[in-house]
């Protein structure tokens, strides 16, 4: 059991023979930072909002991260709430690998601390997410709600992360489709910022928020994440 749990983990370093665990202490993501996104009024924020003023974080855990090919489980006891329709929703996402350890990063130097990048599904329940006091952290949390891959591709591979088609696809159908030079904070600020508030550590994973088009899924539905110069993250959708 312990050996499937790394082999989730483990994603190949784009044109090399290398692979790499990722295993971080901590999984930062970015909410509201595509003005579309904001714009859309997602189920997530029923309240009405605005443009932020500063990153929304919030946090996913570990457990979320499984591999590509690997199952996204719609959690069974979602049921017994009986919501009038149950809601769970993909979001393409690029996530930031941090190379090491900071707090208090300059702006200036943040591109030094990141690793590489590749595709993320930040799986979202939205009816839990709506509903907790605490806020989005159980509804973005369950296992397999954090798909990431196809590969990592380093830094130095990629000359604009922020100039990248983002998107995604059920069943074959675009849901989504946009490009990160539309972030409301950029991968520099957010490295910035976040470690003003928590010291980032090697491996740890930001999460840098999603377009607009968010679409919810059921058991039986492929999932495809999709990034310019990164590759194609598919995922089968299976009810627990």
């Amino acid at each position: 059991m312990q050996e499937r749990h790394e082999n989730l983990r483990t994603l190949p370093i784009a044109g090399t023979t290398t692979r790499i665990t990722l295993a971080p202490s901590k999984i930062i993501a970015v909410g509201l930072n595509y003005r579309d996104h904001v714009q859309e009024g997602i189920a997530a924020r029923p309240a009405p909002f605005s443009i932020p003023l500063e990153p929304v974080l919030f946090a996913k855990t570990p457990n979320v991260l499984i591999g590509p090919g690997e199952p996204i489980v719609l959690p069974g006891h979602i049921k017994d709430y009986h919501f009038e329709a149950d809601r769970t929703d993909i979001e393409a996402e690029l996530a930031v690998i941090i190379a090491k350890g900071g707090k208090h990063i300059p702006l200036e130097k943040a591109f030094e601390y990141v690793l590489g990048y590749t595709c993320f599904n930040d799986v979202s329940q939205r009816n839990i997410q709506n509903a907790d006091v605490s806020g989005w952290f159980r509804g973005k949390s369950f296992d397999t709600f954090g798909p990431i891959g196809p590969v990592l591709v380093l830094r130095h591979d990629i000359k604009d992360p922020q100039h990248l088609a983002i998107g995604s696809r059920i069943n074959g159908v675009v849901k989504q489709s946009g490009n990160t030079q539309d972030m409301i904070f950029s991968i520099p600020f957010l490295i910035s910022y976040i470690s003003r508030n928590f010291t980032l550590e090697e491996g740890d994973i930001i999460a840098t928020g999603t377009p607009q088009g968010v679409s919810p899924i059921q058991g039986g539905d492929r999932v495809e994440i999709e990034i310019e110069g990164i590759g194609i993250l598919d995922n089968p959708v299976v009810q627990e």
